[in-house]
């Protein structure tokens, strides 16, 4: 587990755009129950997290159509709502950080660590919007 005062900022990149942190896995199974999309942020301490892929999650939402709902998790911290997140991500491997947009329920878009890592952060937001567009 990381200690709370390398994390909170990295949570609040996210949170401060509107994102829900999710912290147990009842909260990620009631975020994905709801009606409409539901994108799902994998947060990491990692580099290309903080470089890439919080940065792509919050300029991704610049866009006409947009998730119904935001919502993160934190690998290495909220471990239960992590597991059920990816367990969600089926049949995707663990990756961390990595995103996934849902439609009731449904998992409809993935990107994983290796579409992340090395990628700017507006390649990644323009892959969102796609998904958006398609699903949202």
């Amino acid at each position: 587990m990381y200690p709370e005062e390398i994390v909170k900022p990295m949570e609040a990149e996210l949170t401060s755009a509107g994102f829900q942190s999710l912290h147990t896995s009842a909260e990620v199974e009631d975020a994905l129950a709801k009606e409409g999309t539901t994108l799902v942020v994998v947060n990491s301490v990692c580099g290309c997290a903080a470089r890439n892929a919080r940065p792509g999650a919050v300029m991704s939402l610049n866009n006409s159509k947009k998730p119904s709902n935001i919502v993160t998790v934190f690998a290495g911290v909220d471990k239960d709502a992590v597991n059920t997140a990816r367990e969600k991500m089926f049949p995707f491997p663990p990756s961390s950080p990595s995103m996934a947009l849902f439609k009731n329920g449904e998992l409809v878009h993935m990107l994983e660590r290796h579409h992340i890592e090395g990628h700017p952060a507006e390649i990644i937001a323009e892959n969102l919007r796609e998904a958006y567009n398609e699903h949202c």
